[in-house]
């Protein structure tokens, strides 16, 4: 083994295929071959010059990107959709294989990442990291300093509490509130369920910044590239735990 060889599942998320437990299902399906012959651990290592090939064909890692979007309304978070529905990728429209950092619901608006790069990717989606995701909620009703207090401190869904949150108050009326949520986990639809646990249903939801990130004046449906620094204060967030 030289000091090159790297995992397998590494080696195939650095390809663009996926994040490193997504790209095993890749290597589970007998579909992934090392040298001609089929692999048989996502552990496995890859020599420098080996020759990896997903389906017969070759596959090597792709230049990293990094790519920031204001996904709009109505669109899917998913690399391809069957339904035919408009996905973050068709709006993104890159020649390189791109997939989403985690999911936005088809309502949800606001900040997503995409990128090639399944390493950073994993590590700013697991929960060990604690990477700061804050959305917008206009929700029904005022929403009282008691409430923001109790969704900060947790809220029990499906029996288990949700970790500790910076909630706060940015408007409210008699018929509805703006409230700011600063998440560092990411149940299914974590908050519009915490909103809905405490007699608040969600209007419109939008995430304005994720680890650091924020979209400022980018218009919805608008993507750009990521600068260095903005990688590198991704990197920095992903570092925590």
């Amino acid at each position: 083994m030289t000091a090159e060889a790297q995992r397998l599942n590494r080696y195939l998320a650095a390809c663009g295929l996926g994040s490193r437990r997504g790209v095993e299902v890749l290597v589970a399906e007998g579909r992934v071959a090392i040298d001609g012959v089929p692999a048989d651990s996502p552990g496995q290592r890859v020599e420098e010059g080996s020759v990896v090939t997903l389906d017969g064909a070759p596959v090597a890692p792709d230049a990293h990107a990094y790519i920031l979007l204001n996904k709009p309304k109505d669109v899917v978070t998913t690399v391809r959709d069957t339904h035919g529905r408009r996905t973050v990728i068709d709006l993104v429209g890159a020649d390189l294989r791109l997939f989403p950092v985690g999911r936005l619901d088809a309502e949800t608006t606001g900040l997503l990442l995409l990128t090639n790069d399944g390493d950073l990717a994993a590590r700013l989606m697991h929960p060990r990291h604690g990477v700061e995701k804050t959305y917008e909620a206009t929700v029904r009703g005022a929403v009282t300093v008691a409430t923001s207090q109790k969704l900060a401190s947790g809220i029990e869904l499906d029996g288990k509490r949700t970790a500790p949150a910076k909630v706060r108050v940015l408007h409210a009326t008699g018929r509805q509130s703006v409230v700011e949520i600063v998440l560092h986990e990411g149940r299914k639809r974590q908050v519009r369920r915490m909103c809905e646990a405490v007699g608040h249903p969600v209007i419109s939801l939008h995430r304005s910044a994720y680890g650091g990130l924020r979209l400022g004046a980018m218009k919805a449906g608008a993507s750009r590239p990521l600068l260095p620094a903005e990688v590198e204060l991704l990197r920095s967030a992903a570092a925590n735990g």
